[in-house]
């Protein structure tokens, strides 16, 4: 596809950087930027060569959240055309948020907004220590909507209260405490945070991050049920009759490498 506000790569590794290209206008989103993102996504979660996604952002900001011009424009629509461009970007979050592989956000500058939803989504996420964060939306008359599900399951409801109705501005460090990051490196450092974090991903089994990643969204935050047990005794014994659970549990016994371990990572 014709990529206009994102870049994509993709290593020999299998690793895929998906990269926010607004520098100009701090990679606030509009319209057609999630459109692109949708789509881009899709295909990335399509790939069977991608092990690995990683989130970054071109410019000194990771997002300004909407784009201003988009919010003038979404002023002159009605409730359908209004409900229909946030249908797209609930698509957006979901579809990241279920995105078959491990996914790393790296969060440099402010991401304010529905930035924030885009690094909830992430199942990791990484900040430089001066990356600033705010739920903006009340100031201007708006809620943060779409993106509440996966916020507030990072930072907890009662955060939410607070964080929600002042729109207060916080940094990194605060990020992190509310459970919204998982680590605060120094500016700078963010690349080699990430390429540490990328290589103990690949480290395991593929089939498992992708089956570990569907366990969470089927077990949390449900009642322990029969069902629910029987999801997990149905899980275990899946993955164990796998031809990668099969490898994994062979090398294991047989004191090797597993095959999903390139000659560079033996």
């Amino acid at each position: 596809m014709n990529q206009v506000y994102t870049e994509v790569s993709i290593d020999p590794r299998g690793v895929a950087t998906l990269t926010l290209n607004r520098p100009q206008v701090h990679n606030a989103f509009d319209d057609a930027m999630i459109a692109e993102l949708i789509a881009v996504l899709k295909d990335l979660a399509n790939n069977d060569e991608v092990r690995v996604l990683v989130l970054a952002a071109n410019g000194k900001n990771f997002s300004a959240g909407a784009d201003l011009n988009w919010m003038r424009s979404m002023a002159q629509k009605d409730y359908q055309q209004n409900l229909n461009d946030a249908a797209e970007l609930a698509t957006l979050m979901h579809r990241l948020d279920k995105f078959p592989k491990p996914t790393i956000a790296l969060i440099k500058g402010a991401a304010f907004g529905g930035a924030l939803g885009l690094v909830a989504c992430c199942d990791i996420a990484i900040a430089e220590e001066n990356a600033s964060f705010c739920l903006s939306e009340v100031r201007i008359g708006l809620i943060p909507a779409v993106i509440s599900p996966y916020v507030m399951r990072a930072i907890g409801e009662r955060e939410s209260r607070r964080y929600f109705l002042t729109a207060e501005r916080f940094m990194a460090a605060k990020a992190q405490q509310l459970g919204l990051l998982h680590e605060v490196v120094s500016e700078g450092k963010l690349s080699d945070s990430a390429k540490s974090m990328i290589n103990t991903l690949l480290q395991n089994s593929p089939a498992a991050l992708s089956a570990a990643k569907s366990l969470i969204h089927n077990i949390y935050n449900r009642k322990i049920s029969n069902n629910v047990i029987a999801h997990t005794e149905q899980a275990i014994a899946e993955i164990r009759v796998s031809p990668e659970g099969q490898e994994g549990l062979s090398a294991f016994l047989e004191k090797r490498k597993p095959a999903w371990l390139g000659k560079e990572d033996a």
